[in-house]
């Protein structure tokens, strides 16, 4: 007896197809197929027999010698290599939705449609057109002015998906029983030249309406869940979500065949109420939900940050958390220096180098973590900046782009991060990175000929895409505002915020040089400046300017003005909308003598209807400053530009590892200020705070009981060299790395001697 394609072979079957075999030599491998079926009374739904599926179970039977298939000498029309169909003429598209007309969905029925779906998904998507599994549904669209602009399919399921058979709560007998009710969007396509904003999603939710029909027409059943598979690092799945599609985890990266494959984000549709009662039924007419395992505890802050990151592979998850921690605790520290062995250091660089292992990947399980603590708090400010990273000392390394002009010729990597803060300043993580090499010194004449997407300025658009994202999840429990300085102001990023009405909210200080415009109720224009200076003064408010390289920190009295205003597009964008927001100016009184005077003009999407308003609104934007901080900790904390690796994917792969630990770093700076009188076990695990209590204090013995955060920060902050004089102020992030590099070494021998 043996079990092959789902289907038990008797051995009186086996023996059964084998005299067959023997009696009939000229018998094809159809019609043997046919019988089998009709033996094994091998059906689908619709009654129909499952040739293809008992063929494969055949070739199964002969690769393993139980049965001797006749040989195929006979080829058909079908079997013949034909060029692929020449891809329809596609049209170059960029409008709104409304402008493309009525947008039709075409089931492929005749020879004609299957040779242009077929030859539009061989042009332009990525995996070509095929091999689609099993049962399957195919369409095209088309616009009423434009023609063809993109097809899909719906085919078979994955056979086994842990997360998503988690979720649906499968058994092992229900998902034998009912993987059918489960269709794939295996197959979906907008062609590259058509850029029409919620296209994708609104074909997605066009096509639903008439999937379940159509199938149900054609294979006599109705399914009830959709699945999907989006490439991590390559989509983003957006129009996924804005369809409502559920993500609800990732693959492991095995593929069909093994390993090999990408990891991929795994979405999910109900297409009726009772989907569950539907996919959980065993033989008993009973519903049998799997029930969820319970999480093991994470053992430290790492593993429950990372924990979860899709490598495709377990042991690279765990050399991922192992390498963090030695990152970690030795922040200052090279890579050998970290690792502290040669098998540790050897086995750290087969990690960076390992192809499997993307950057993105890994600060996708942060992403997670951070969106868990941003839902915890009613209030988060999202802020977004660039820095660069300058490897010019290590000029043999591949992938680099210029970061300076091109008289400094200096080689690096530009990252551009949005990171979470509460109200307070505590940092939440990071939401967003995104790290590239600049191909060249671009040309300020053409720059305005480009669309946004080409350029560099696009990144403040993605970042806030990603941060919408976020917002939608947290629905009302969370108001996510996005905070950003003057390279920020750019119409395009008002414009999005505008068509994204559930999306964050903005605060951006704008730049004089934009000449901004604004418009009254009567149209005419006016400078957003002078406009803002004709207004009265609200108030005075005091603010903390923090110190810099070109200054010293210093308290300041600005006076404030504000109004609602209605931003006009810039001339050459005349078909972008114009944003109605609200605009504060702050402008210095009496600066110190030399310095000139601090002046904000901050225009937001949140309403500023009282005085206290427009203070709060200058408050948020000086949370700013934080990541700001969080990047001196980055390149002087992790030192990410003395790693000498000689890619810059590798340098990307080492960089997500640094930039965890930089939050953590800044997490702990500022955590010890804002909730000083928690216990330390908040941040220290109980041998960290006992090896650091004895040291420090010289004691043979810890406490009974914890300290308070406050004094083992403090603590912390003596081992880096802080004097803790009544002058000196909280530890800042400086002395704190320096006093962690220490501890490590400290907690070990603590261990040692009390074990």
């Amino acid at each position: 007896m043996l079990r092959v394609g789902g289907r038990i072979f008797s051995d009186d079957v086996i023996k059964r197809l084998s005299e067959t075999i023997q009696k009939e030599p000229c018998l094809s491998r159809r019609k043997l197929s046919r019988r089998v079926c009709e033996w094994m009374d091998w059906r689908n739904q619709a009654g129909r027999l499952q040739e293809m599926s008992c063929r494969k179970a055949l070739l199964e039977l002969d690769r393993r010698k139980e049965i001797n298939l006749p040989k195929v000498n006979k080829h058909y029309a079908f079997q013949k290599v034909n060029k692929p169909a020449e891809a329809p003429p596609i049209a170059e598209v960029s409008c709104e939705l409304a402008e493309l007309g009525d947008v039709e969905i075409i089931r492929v029925t005749t020879r004609f449609h299957s040779k242009l779906w077929r030859s539009m998904l061989e042009a332009h998507h990525y995996l070509g057109s095929g091999p689609l599994c099993g049962a399957q549904l195919r369409y095209l669209v088309r616009s009423e002015y434009y023609g063809w602009i993109g097809g899909l399919s719906y085919s078979a399921c994955a056979r086994r998906v842990e997360s998503r058979d988690e979720w649906i709560g499968w058994t092992e007998e229900a998902r034998k029983r009912n993987h059918t009710f489960v269709i794939n969007n295996s197959r979906y396509l907008i062609a590259p030249t058509v850029r029409v904003k919620c296209l994708a999603s609104h074909v997605l939710a066009k096509c639903q309406t008439r999937l379940v029909d159509d199938w149900e027409r054609v294979y006599k059943y109705r399914p009830v869940l959709l699945e999907t598979y989006v490439e991590r690092g390559r989509f983003s799945g957006s129009c996924y979500r804005a369809a409502n599609w559920k993500y609800v985890g990732g693959t492991e990266g095995r593929g069909r065949k093994g390993t090999g494959a990408t990891v991929k984000d795994v979405y999910v549709m109900p297409l009726q109420k009772k989907w569950q009662a539907v996919l959980c039924c065993c033989a008993d007419g009973k519903v049998h939900v799997r029930q969820r395992v319970a999480q093991k505890e994470p053992r430290d802050w790492i593993e429950a940050e990372l924990g979860g990151t899709k490598l495709g592979d377990a042991r690279l998850t765990s050399r991922l958390l192992e390498m963090t921690g030695m990152f970690y605790d030795k922040p200052l520290a090279n890579i050998p220096q970290a690792c502290g062995s040669v098998s540790a250091t050897k086995a750290a660089y087969r990690f960076l180098d390992n192809e499997n292992v993307d950057w993105k990947a890994i600060l996708q399980a942060h992403y997670e973590a951070t969106e868990e603590r941003v839902k915890e708090n009613s209030l988060v400010l999202v802020a977004q900046d660039t820095t660069t990273l300058n490897y010019s000392t290590h000029p043999n390394t591949q992938g680099l782009g210029p970061i300076g002009t091109k008289s400094e010729k200096v080689r690096g990597l530009m990252v551009h991060d949005t990171m979470a803060f509460t109200e307070s300043g505590t940092p939440l993580g990071l939401l967003n990175v995104q790290c590239w090499a600049r191909d060249g010194i671009g040309s300020k004449h053409e720059r305005h000929k480009k669309p946004i997407e080409e350029k560099e300025s696009w990144k403040w658009v993605e970042s806030y895409h990603a941060v919408s994202q976020v917002q939608k999840r947290c629905r009302n429990k969370s108001l996510l505002v996005v905070v950003a300085d003057r390279e920020a102001d750019i119409h395009e990023v008002f414009a999005e915020q505008y068509n994204t009405p559930d999306g964050a909210q903005l605060l951006i200080r704008a730049e004089r040089s934009r000449n901004r415009k604004v418009v009254d109720d009567k149209e005419s224009c006016e400078f957003l400046w002078t406009k803002l200076e004709q207004q009265p003064v609200i108030g005075t408010r005091e603010i903390l300017i923090p110190p810099s390289e070109k200054r010293s920190a210093r308290q300041a009295i600005l006076m404030v003005r504000t109004m609602p205003v209605t931003l006009r597009p810039p001339m050459l964008k005349k078909n972008m909308p114009a944003v109605r927001v609200w605009a504060v100016l702050a402008q210095e009184v009496n600066p110190p003598i030399g310095i000139d005077g601090l002046e904000w003009m901050l225009l937001t999407t949140v309403a500023v209807k009282q005085e206290k308003d427009a203070y709060e609104r200058l408050e948020w934007y000086a949370r700013r400053w934080g990541i700001e901080c969080y990047h001196r900790i980055i390149k002087s904390g992790c030192r990410v530009e003395a790693r000498q690796l000689e890619s810059a994917r590798r340098l990307c792969n080492a960089l997500a590892i640094d930039m965890i630990i930089a939050w953590r770093i800044h997490y702990l700076t500022t955590l010890g200020q804002e909730t000083p009188d928690v216990p330390c076990t908040v941040y220290f695990s109980d041998s960290e705070w006992k090896a650091l209590t004895t040291f420090a204090n010289k004691v043979k013995e810890p406490p009974d009981l914890p300290p308070s955060l406050n004094d083992a920060v403090r603590l912390l902050g003596k081992l880096g060299g802080h004097l803790g004089r009544r002058g000196d102020g909280h530890p800042g992030s400086e002395v704190l790395w320096r006093g962690m590099s220490r501890l490590a070494d400290i907690e070990v021998a603590y261990e040692l001697y009390t074990t």
